[in-house]
């Protein structure tokens, strides 16, 4: 057998695409914060959503019940091979969405690493369910968020001066979101973000995680967490004086109100015992806010 048709027969393998269904149900209307919003020019957003297809369907490949580790490790594997070279493999929803983004990359020239770094991440979803310090957890947000910015600069030609704040934001989001999911990744896929360490500096178990409200100990360990969002977001905040597109500017300035307001609700509310969400209210002052970096 040739090597040409021994890697068209390795992506066909059924052990590695499987036919359980993972998709979470989850689409762009679910997330916190814009997905290829009305924001993002109409040229542009084919390829914003294309990326986000491809990051959904490999997030949920990771966070699939039904998948043991290897069986995700192979998805995600065929995923990559398909995203970076347009190999053959099924003709099938979620494969063609690493095709779709594998033509976006070719046409627009948004480097794949872009996409490939994100795999790193969610392979690491796959096998690693604890993190015991803030640096393991700061590492994991290098491609398990910084990836989603980094593509929509390059999408829209800003420098490379915007990726520090860029980083800074979607770092923060990243571990806003930890901290909104923390009860439900602990029960659905025994996955907890909080670093080890910190929980217990303050006498906090992981099973305190589940319980029907927060006890004041978890509640500092948000704290020191929220904290250090505070400092990323205020970072963050160079981010729209330093992007020179203007539709890529107002959405930057929008999410980095919105990331501080959610910070906000997760110190004053208890994820544990009911979902902490932005308010419609948030969302419209943000929007009116940031109306000063369209000019």
């Amino acid at each position: 057998m040739t090597a040409a048709k021994q890697s068209k027969s390795y992506l066909y393998d059924s052990s590695l695409w499987g036919d359980k269904d993972v998709s979470s149900g989850k689409a762009a209307k679910d997330e916190n914060f814009p997905v290829g919003s009305l924001l993002i020019s109409r040229q542009l957003r084919p390829h914003v959503q294309a990326y986000y297809d491809f990051a959904r369907v490999i997030d949920d490949i990771a966070d699939a019940e039904t998948l043991s580790s290897e069986e995700k490790i192979n998805r995600l594997n065929a995923m990559e091979a398909v995203v970076c070279k347009d190999v053959p493999a099924p003709d099938r929803a979620d494969v063609l969405t690493a095709r779709y983004l594998y033509n976006s990359f070719i046409e627009t020239g948004v480097p794949v690493d872009t996409a490939t770094d994100l795999l790193i991440a969610f392979r690491q979803d796959a096998v690693k369910n604890r993190y015991e310090t803030m640096d393991e957890l700061m590492q994991y947000c290098c491609y398990s968020a910084n990836p989603v910015g980094r593509f929509l600069l390059h999408l829209h030609k800003e420098g490379p001066d915007t990726f520090p704040a860029s980083d800074a934001l979607c770092t923060s989001l990243q571990i806003l979101n930890h901290l909104q999911d923390c009860k439900t990744d602990l029960i659905k896929l025994d996955r907890c973000y909080i670093p080890l360490e910190l929980m217990k500096k303050y006498n906090v178990k992981v099973e305190d995680l589940l319980a029907p409200q927060m006890s004041f100990s978890l509640r500092k360990v948000f704290h020191v967490l929220l904290d250090h969002v505070d400092v990323l977001n205020r970072e963050a905040e160079f981010l729209p004086r330093l992007t020179q597109d203007r539709r890529l500017r107002l959405e930057a300035a929008v999410i980095v109100y919105l990331a501080k307001f959610l910070a906000q609700r997760l110190r004053n509310e208890d994820p544990l015992a009911a979902d902490v969400k932005l308010s419609k209210k948030n969302v419209l002052y943000s929007v009116l806010k940031s109306f000063r970096y369209f000019m």
